[in-house]
């Protein structure tokens, strides 16, 4: 059934997400206790060149290839060329703009830090396009051996680059090895013999040229803030940002985000049955929002807790930006939903749009908050900018699927009381725990316990579980059971994704 395929491939991004991701933490861990922010903040300053490069030459090699109802070996060599182009452009555009970079923020140090990040995205668009062909069928075996030894490579060389003194360098060798490595095991794992050919181009053209705006804007709006802060702000300062903003994503990043993944797939299968497609989206969305809500509020209720436990004293301060960061991501896995909906759909217009919207939003909202309250007014514009482009995405939902504003809240309304609940008895624990009677891990793990307990036990209250079973995942309740049909006489068909 489409559904389990989609949920066991799920479950293998996630499983390799997650691993990869708490290797990434781990390294993190050790860097950060081992360099000093200003560290970071070269590292951040840079990445933000190589990241706004890289997202602009973004080609959706993976995503227009899975929407196609078929691919040949003449579509594969169109991929492998489309994305060896892009890495030569990738190489002449940071050969063009490191020097200039550096320059701009009067440090020398940028330019061969940019140049050599600049390997990471040349090695992943060299990848086989040949793994393809397995996400088509929605098995993701295959990406997660890729992901794993390309982390476990990338955190050998890194740390062996910490202890031998390298400095700053351990962080450029753990973000470059791990594409380099699975670069090279792709070819293992998906056996492909390169060719260079353009003859299927027009199947990627059309898809190309709004993916390509959407990324640009989409670069601007998430490195923004990051350049502005390296041009107006301390190195120390970045860093320390820079470090919150990574940690706040990292549930997005591990979990929700590779569990979308299989998403766009079943998506595209079902796209011409309209009230299916409705249905899916909206199981789809609540499963990411159940999990996104706990863990951003439980990030921005215990940052400080999270800085003394994990970072140490010399990132005091990062705290605040931690907890108003985490809030400003609860509504991507949303997005990240609505993004997989467009694409099956063949809309990428709507992606650009949002984008466009998200920046004509943040920039002016991170320039004022930068230049009234420094970091921190930065990430509390960006919690404001979240939560005006939360109706946005509400908005074109409706238009997408005819599926109103009114009928999405109340699929998402019971996350959000068993969200405010969660709030209100963590709040209510740390205000009757002196901080100078538990050892900050201790209360850090009572904390969260209770929360998590409280989320789970609130959900369940309001007659929503998670069964798994007769070959399907079900997320379910009255509302979704009288949605679907369930209690109805006949064959209700639920959403298989």
């Amino acid at each position: 059934m489409l559904a389990m395929k989609a949920f066991q491939g799920a479950g293998w991004l996630v499983a390799s997400r997650f691993l990869g991701r708490f290797i990434d933490f781990f390294t993190l861990l050790i860097m950060a206790r081992m360099l000093t922010p200003a560290d970071f903040g070269l590292m951040a300053l840079a990445l933000s060149c190589v990241a706004i490069v890289d997202m602009v030459l973004e080609i959706p090699v993976t995503q227009a290839l899975v929407r196609l109802p078929h691919v040949d070996k003449a579509h594969l060599d169109t991929g492998f060329t489309l994305g060896a182009l892009r890495g030569l452009a990738i190489s002449l555009v940071l050969l063009a703009v490191a020097w200039p970079f550096a320059w701009i923020n009067g440090d020398p140090q940028l330019v061969p830090v940019i140049l050599a990040l600049a390997f990471a995205p040349i090695a992943r668009g060299l990848a086989s396009p040949g793994l393809v062909m397995f996400i088509r069928e929605l098995g993701f075996l295959r990406n997660f051996l890729l992901e794993t030894g390309g982390k476990l490579a990338a955190f050998c060389l890194a740390i062996a680059t910490l202890l031998f003194g390298g400095s700053y360098w351990a962080l450029v060798v753990n973000f470059v090895a791990a594409p380099v490595f699975s670069c090279a095991i792709s070819y293992l794992l998906a056996p492909y013999r390169p060719a260079l050919s353009l003859s299927r181009l027009a199947d990627f053209a059309g898809f190309v040229g709004w993916f390509t705006c959407a990324q640009f804007a989409s670069a601007v709006n998430w490195q923004f803030d990051r350049i502005l802060l390296g041009l107006g702000g301390a190195k120390e300062t970045l860093g320390r940002y820079a470090v919150a903003a990574d940690l706040s994503v990292m549930p997005t990043q591990s979990l929700i985000g590779p569990a979308l993944q299989p998403i766009m797939a079943a998506f595209a299968r079902i796209k011409a049955e309209d009230q299916r497609l409705r249905l899916a989206f909206l199981k789809a969305a609540r499963f990411s929002m159940l999990a996104s809500v706990p863990c951003s509020l439980g990030i921005a209720l215990t940052s400080d807790l999270i800085v003394e436990v994990l970072l140490g004293p010399k990132w005091h301060g990062a705290d605040w930006l931690l907890s108003l960061l985490s809030l400003s991501v609860m509504a991507t896995p949303y997005f990240q939903t609505l993004y997989s909906l467009s694409l099956a759909l063949g809309r990428p217009e709507v992606i650009f749009r949002l984008n466009l919207y998200d920046l004509a939003i943040r920039t002016p909202a991170v320039i004022i908050g930068f230049l009234q309250w420094g970091a921190v007014g930065m990430a509390a514009a960006r919690l404001v900018a979240a939560a005006i482009m939360a109706a946005f995405f509400l908005r074109w939902l409706r238009n997408l699927l005819a599926i109103g504003i009114a009928e999405q809240l109340l699929n998402l309304w019971k996350i959000a009381v068993a969200g405010a609940v969660m709030t209100a008895g963590v709040l209510g624990l740390r205000g009757i725990l002196p901080p100078w009677h538990l050892l900050a891990p201790a209360e850090l793990a009572l904390v969260a316990a209770l929360g998590a307990l409280l989320y789970g036990l609130t959900l369940l209250a309001c007659g929503m579980w998670l069964a798994i079973g007769a070959g399907r995942l079900e997320l379910s309740d009255r509302w979704w059971r009288s949605r679907i049909g369930a209690d109805k006489p006949g064959d209700a068909r639920d959403p298989e994704t």
